[in-house]
Formats: structure tokens, sequence, C-alpha cells
């Protein structure tokens, strides 16, 4: 990985750590809503979410990020958001969801509702299409329907089979609806004490640190890890089925472009940077091109973020961000970042980092160490390339 774009915040938290722990990454970072944090309640008025997005930018923060399937708002609060980026020229990333509709295909069937001709991303379209209604097929296909029907909405998918949770509880409940949601799906309490079951019987996986990287883990030592964090952890479920995760990553349009724009990892925290791994094996299977694969992961991803002239190729006058990829392993050798070392043999030995913000951030970033790179409103634009 050369460049990032981290979906979730908080805005202030990504900058301090990439202060503290940057490897030599290009990254930009969109802030959540999130009610009782950065907006008082699931109904925020435009005022509220227009205060939210000036604070977010002058952090360093490129747009917004609903996260509907965890920590739902009103339908009409989401669309307010989404229509509040599209004229403030800022990038809004919505995990479909809101308090009357749940994180599956009714859900993203509200997202590209509720987006009213905005642009929008939509991020991990497999998180939607798990056969919770309908045969995993027909979700599927209806999934890449839909947005070919709504091409101003830009998406991506992962092909992890595990998704990404909070195990944070309050008042021994667990924060996170979606969290609540997979621990009735396996067959337990969504309670602190059913959660605590889950660790045990190895249906709710922690993420545990060791040897400067997250893993999943359960049983008695990931349960001794979520008391320690006072249940303030990241969790993982095996939701994902093969049918959607790979369908949806190969599967194409009437006009012959991919159904989903782009490859993710929704990765980070959670640990699944698994793109070499996986989407490589897709590459072996012939179910598309290595030209396809680039495309997926690094030229498609690099216009929708208003870089296409510096990043994503090769190029004259691109930044000479470059990943040695050992095609036999699936595994990464070497990269760079503007020409200078993020990866040597394997092992990371990048610093700092590069951030992209609007110019509001520059102060504040500079305070903090960081070089910066300044976005402008309207630059990225999560729209696909044939809107």
């Amino acid at each position: 990985m050369t460049t990032a774009l981290d979906m979730a915040g908080p805005v202030d938290s990504v900058m301090e750590l990439a202060a503290s722990h940057g490897t030599g990454l290009t990254l930009a970072c969109i802030d959540y809503i999130r009610p009782g944090h950065t907006v008082d309640t699931i109904d925020p008025g435009n005022a509220e979410l227009a205060d939210h997005l000036a604070r977010a930018r002058r952090s360093g923060a490129v747009g917004l990020k609903v996260l509907g399937g965890h920590f739902p708002l009103t339908p009409e609060a989401t669309a307010r958001a989404i229509a509040l980026c599209a004229r403030e020229g800022a990038h809004v990333a919505f995990h479909a969801g809101t308090i009357e509709t749940p994180q599956d295909m009714r859900g993203m069937r509200e997202a590209c509702a509720l987006a009213d001709g905005n642009p929008l991303h939509l991020p991990h379209v497999n998180a939607y299409v798990r056969g919770t209604h309908e045969h995993i097929l027909a979700e599927t296909q209806e999934a890449c329907a839909l947005l070919e029907a709504h091409p101003h909405i830009w998406s991506e998918s992962y092909l992890a089979p595990f998704n990404g949770n909070s195990a944070r509880c309050s008042n021994g409940i667990p924060d996170s609806v979606a969290t609540q949601r997979n621990l009735k799906r396996g067959g337990f309490d969504a309670t602190s004490a059913g959660m605590a079951e889950a660790i045990l019987a190895g249906w709710a996986h922690v993420h545990m640190l060791a040897d400067g990287e997250n893993h999943l883990a359960v049983g008695e030592q990931a349960l001794a890890a979520w008391k320690a964090a006072d249940s303030d952890i990241g969790c993982s479920f095996f939701l994902n089925p093969p049918e959607a995760r790979i369908n949806l990553a190969v599967m194409r349009r009437t006009n012959g472009s991919f159904a989903i724009d782009a490859l993710a990892t929704d990765g980070g925290g959670v640990p699944r940077n698994d793109l070499l791994e996986r989407g490589l094996a897709l590459v072996e299977l012939d179910a598309f091109s290595l030209a396809d694969f680039v495309r997926k992961t690094s030229t498609e991803p690099a216009r929708m973020m208003g870089l296409a002239d510096r990043k994503g190729h090769l190029g004259p006058g691109a930044d000479a961000d470059i990943t040695v990829i050992d095609l036999v392993r699936r595994r990464a050798v070497h990269s760079f970042g503007g020409g200078a070392p993020i990866l040597r043999d394997g092992r990371v030995v990048g610093q700092g980092a590069t951030i992209l913000a609007p110019a509001e951030a520059a102060g504040r970033l500079s305070a903090l160490g960081l070089a910066h790179v300044p976005v402008a409103p309207f630059q990225f634009r999560p729209v696909q390339a044939n809107a």
C-alpha cells in the first residue's frame, strides 16, 4: 500500500497516529458522523452537519462518512449529509443503513434513493449482499444493477470472508447495531454477556495485536484481551459468502466496465490487508486480467481521489509510488512512496506521512510535523468514470 483513504476517522486520531506511527504512506481521511460523538442526535440538521464538516476539514478531513450500518441516522439526516457534501465539494461515503433500514439489500436500495443523484461513495458493497432475504446470487445481480442505474455512485468491495465491527459495549449492550445483529445471527444475546460467550465459542473474533500486527483471536486469550480493553476493541465475524465476494469483484456492466469500481481491503485496524493474496488469486483463475487487477486496485481509486495525473500509473510526472510484487507468492516484496522506501524485503521501514487535506488544515498538520498536499473542493469525486 502506498496511498490510503481512511474511511471513518476520527480525523484527529488519524492525524495524531500518522504523526507518531507513520510509515511513509500518503493518507486522506473522512470523518464519521456519529450521534453522541460528532453530532448530538440521530437527526442532525443542516447547520449542525455544516459545522461538523467545517471542523473536520480544519482538522484534515476531505469529507464525511455516515456510519449507517453501525451508528445509524434518520433517513432524512442521511440525505442532508450527502446533499451538504455535494454542495460543499466534500467527499461523502455511506455505510448503508438508517434507523429504519438495516445494512442489507434493503439498505443499499435506500442508499441509492437517499443520494438523490448526488455523488456518493458506497463502500464494501459485499457487506450488503449476504443472502439474508433472497438467494445470494439474486442479491448480487441486483446490487450490480442498482449501481449501473446510479452512475453518480462510486463503489468498492473486499474479498475477505470476515467483516469488521466494534466490540465496545456500554451499559451491557454493544454500541454498534451491526455487532448486535451479528451476535443474534450466531445465536448469542446482543449483550456484553453474549459477546463474551461468542468470543469463547469462536463466533466473535477479537483483533489482537501481536508483533506489531493485528490478528484474529478467539477463546480465553481473546476474552482476556477484550476485558483488558474494557470492551473497546475491534472484532470480526465470518459473514461474507464467497458467491457475493467473488462475483461482485468480477461482474461487469453492459458497457463492459466493472460493476463495482474497485477492490479495497477495508482493512487497517481490521486484519485483512489482503488485496494481493486474494485479488491475484482471481487473476490466476482468469477471472480478470492482471491489467484489470491494477485498474481496480490502483488506477480507478486514484481517479476517484482526483490524483490520476500523479498516482495509479508509472508514466511521466507520477509520484514514484511503486510496489514490487512476487506474483508466485502473491506478496509485496518492496514498496516506495514518492521514491522513498515504505517496505523492504517484506518489512515496513518507512516513516512519516503525507496528508491529502483541505488548505484550511495546513496549520494543524504543520504543528504535527506532517507533510501536506492541498486538496481542492470537488477534487474527490465519487462518480463513475463514464458518468
